[in-house]
C-alpha cells in the first residue's frame, strides 16, 4: 500500500495459478488464481497442487486469505485438501474463510476427518448464494449462477469507491490546519473544527470509482452474466474450447474463447483474459486469434502469469 498524491494506493494484482481444464498438462496445472490486494491473497478455485503454485509465485501460505470456490468438480477444488494441510504443517495461524456452493461444507470437513490432519488455525466455511457475499471496508465480492453440469457460481470482485481528489486551498479557504484533519477528510471522513462540521465534499471532487474483476469458472455464456460482468476492468472467463469444437463447448456446458468474447464486448469489459483450455490446445494462439476478432483486448492465461490492474484514470 502507499500513498499517491491525495489518496491512498492499494496494488491489485492477479496471478494466474493454473490454466487449464479437467487435467494438467506440461505446462499448465489446474484451476487457480489468485488476486493479491495489499497483503491480502483472494483466492478463486482451488485445482490439485495449487499450494505448490501459490509458492511458486510467492504468496506463501500464511497471508490473510479468503477462498472462492466456483463448483465441486475436482479440478476446481480437491486442491483445497492439500492447500489445508500444508498451510497447517507449515504453522499456518490466521484464521481462513473458504465460500463455495451447497455441498462444500461436508466435502472440507469429511476429508479433513479422513485424512485425520489437525488444523492449526480457524476455519470458516460458508455455503454461497447469489447476491453479496463478502463485505469488506474496502471491497465487496458477489456472486451469480452459472450455467453448467453442477451448481456454479461465477464471482465479482468489485472495489468501493475511492474519496475524490483532495484540493489543499479548499481547506485552506475554510481554515483547515494541515495535517491530521487533512488526512481525514481525504479519507472521506467528515470532521468538527472550531464548532464547525466540515465534511469531505467540500474539500474533495467527485467520488472515483474503484477496480472490478470478474471469474466466470465454469459455464455457458448467458444474459446474466453479461449483466453481472458489466464495466469489468479485468473479465477472467472460461475458454475451454475454439470454434472448431463448440459442439463440444455446448454438450459439456464450457463456453468457447469467441463466446467469452462476446460476453467481454457486450459486458464493455475492459480486458479479457482466456483460461481453463481443454488439454488438446497446445498452442492457444488459435483461440485468442477467434477471441480478438470480437474482443480485441484478449490475452491468453499462462500458468505463474501475473497481471496488475490498475485504477480507472
Amino acid at each position: 500500500i502507499a500513498s499517491r498524491g491525495s489518496c491512498q494506493v492499494v496494488q491489485l494484482k492477479v496471478i494466474f495459478l493454473g490454466t487449464s481444464s479437467s487435467v494438467p498438462t506440461r505446462k499448465r496445472g489446474l484451476s487457480a488464481i489468485a488476486v493479491k490486494r495489499g497483503s491480502e491473497v483472494i483466492l478463486f478455485d482451488a485445482g490439485e497442487c495449487v499450494q505448490r503454485a501459490m509458492i511458486c509465485a510467492g504468496l506463501g501460505l500464511n497471508r490473510p486469505m479468503k477462498i472462492f470456490i466456483t463448483h465441486l468438480h475436482g479440478d476446481h477444488c480437491v486442491g483445497l485438501l492439500g492447500l489445508l494441510q500444508s498451510m497447517s504443517m507449515m504453522k499456518r495461524d490466521k484464521p481462513l474463510s473458504i465460500y463455495g456452493p451447497k455441498g462444500i461444507i461436508g466435502f472440507v470437513k469429511y476429508n479433513i476427518r479422513a485424512l485425520a490432519f489437525d488444523l492449526t488455525f480457524d476455519l470458516q466455511i460458508k455455503n454461497v448464494k447469489e447476491g453479496l457475499v463478502v463485505e469488506e471496508a474496502e471491497y465487496s465480492v458477489y456472486a451469480c449462477r452459472a450455467e453448467h453440469s453442477r451448481l456454479t457460481y461465477a464471482y465479482l470482485l468489485e472495489e468501493k469507491p475511492r474519496p475524490g481528489v483532495f484540493y489543499p486551498e479548499a481547506a485552506r479557504r475554510l481554515g483547515i490546519p494541515e495535517g491530521r484533519l487533512w488526512s481525514i477528510l481525504q479519507r472521506g471522513e467528515t470532521i468538527t473544527y472550531q464548532g464547525r462540521v466540515i465534511t469531505p465534499d467540500q474539500v474533495t471532487g467527485p467520488k472515483r470509482r474503484g477496480r472490478k474483476i470478474g471469474y466466470s469458472g465454469d459455464t455457458r455464456p448467458s444474459k446474466k452474466l453479461i449483466e453481472f460482468f458489466k464495466g469489468c476492468d479485468l473479465l477472467i472467463f472460461d475458454s475451454t474450447y475454439a470454434d472448431r469444437h463448440s459442439d463440444k463447448a455446448e454438450e459439456n456446458l464450457h463456453s468457447t474463447a469467441r463466446e467469452a468474447a462476446l460476453i467481454a464486448k457486450e459486458a464493455n469489459v475492459k480486458t479479457l483474459v482466456l483460461t481453463h483450455f481443454s488439454a488438446r490446445y497446445d498452442d492457444t494462439s488459435e483461440l485468442v486469434k477467434e477471441a480478438s476478432e470480437v474482443h480485441s483486448n484478449t490475452i491468453a492465461a499462462e500458468d505463474l502469469m501475473e497481471i496488475e490492474v490498475k485504477y480507472p484514470e
